[in-house]
């Protein structure tokens, strides 16, 4: 029976006061056996308090502990067992439980590891230079501001792992497994958005190369029309990345001539600047079992995005670019 400590402290108050341990028993308060054990407890220790059970001695010393945590984050990606095994080169006999335990207490949990763009210096240079530069825009600012992209979008899903929930016997159950083919369907679509929402999206026919003439028409057709509809004579900012159909003379010409003013220089490997990433992530989440499904769900999907959702991701632009800048150039969370 598992006794209160309000309990425990109302015994040894009757106790004081001159009550026997029998006159304890006739009050009910607890059982006989717990209340004379309480009683010879607190004649032995003067105290109330349970005396705390040494449990089984630990492993490893606290010293120890911390070795184990400092080769944990020299190698990210070692294994329990891998790191047991290190640990035992430094004089400690542990299992891989044990290690996964130690490294609970400093909260190193195992987790699939994030895929972000490898940054190189170049990259990580630029990235400061960029959000340096626009660190003092405010949500206004960035309202003006027509993000776009291309994106790739294959049949069967992404390549890499997807969890199921199934029971035991359904591990090749059709809704449990990620079917998968020699050479998928792959269809490249470009796209804007600003804050007043969603823009054009285009389909690049197949076998169409991603040049500087289909740029150019693409930024024509899907473009020019956007910047009318969502901003009219008002002035707006252009965004596009650095690929090299973005930054061909003849692309950088027209777009002066048009008045359209850009964003940057944009810098590489950074999709986490820019907020339409999160639009393409909502596409990819169908799975279309055929080329013209998948472009039928692509639009459909992009015409029923909402303007508040593409205004709230105008709106995160401080937050990316100030977590940047914190983390000096590496990935942000976005």
């Amino acid at each position: 029976m598992v006794t209160c400590k309000e309990t425990r402290a109302a015994i040894i108050a009757l106790h004081k006061n001159g009550f026997t341990g029998k006159d304890i028993v006739a009050t009910k308060i607890a059982p006989k056996s717990t209340i004379y054990r309480f009683i010879k407890n607190f004649k032995e220790r003067g105290s109330i308090l349970v005396k705390k059970a040494s449990g089984r001695p630990r492993k490893s010393s606290k010293r120890q502990d911390r070795l184990l945590k400092r080769i944990q984050l020299r190698d990210r990606s070692a294994t329990s067992a891998e790191l047991a095994q290190e640990w035992q080169q430094a004089g400690v006999s542990a299992s891989a439980r044990t290690v996964r335990r130690r490294l609970l207490e400093d909260d190193l949990v195992s987790r699939r590891a994030a895929k972000k763009p490898l940054l190189a210096k170049k990259n990580i240079r630029d990235r400061l230079i960029f959000c340096r530069k626009y660190s003092e825009w405010t949500t206004e600012d960035w309202g003006e501001v027509i993000f776009s992209d291309e994106a790739p979008f294959r049949l069967f899903g992404a390549s890499g792992k997807r969890l199921v929930r199934r029971r035991k016997g359904e591990r090749y159950h059709q809704s449990c497994v990620m079917p998968t083919v020699k050479h998928p369907d792959t269809i490249h679509v470009w796209g804007c958005f600003s804050s007043k929402g969603v823009g054009s999206l285009t389909i690049l026919p197949k076998n169409t190369a991603m040049n500087k003439e289909w740029y150019q028409n693409t930024l024509q057709q899907q473009l020019l029309p956007t910047i009318q509809q969502q901003f009219g004579e008002e002035q707006c900012i252009f965004q596009h990345d650095g690929a090299p159909c973005h930054k061909a003379k003849v692309i950088t010409k027209w777009l002066g001539d048009q008045n359209v003013e850009i964003l940057g220089p944009w810098p590489g490997n950074s999709p986490d600047l820019n907020p339409i990433e999160n639009l393409w992530s909502i596409l990819k989440r169908q799975e279309p079992t055929n080329s013209d499904k998948l472009q039928e769900v692509i639009m459909k999907e992009w015409v029923a995005i909402s303007q508040d959702l593409a205004q709230k991701l105008i709106e995160s632009m401080p937050s990316r670019i100030a977590e940047v800048l914190k983390k000096k150039g590496q990935h942000c969370k976005y």
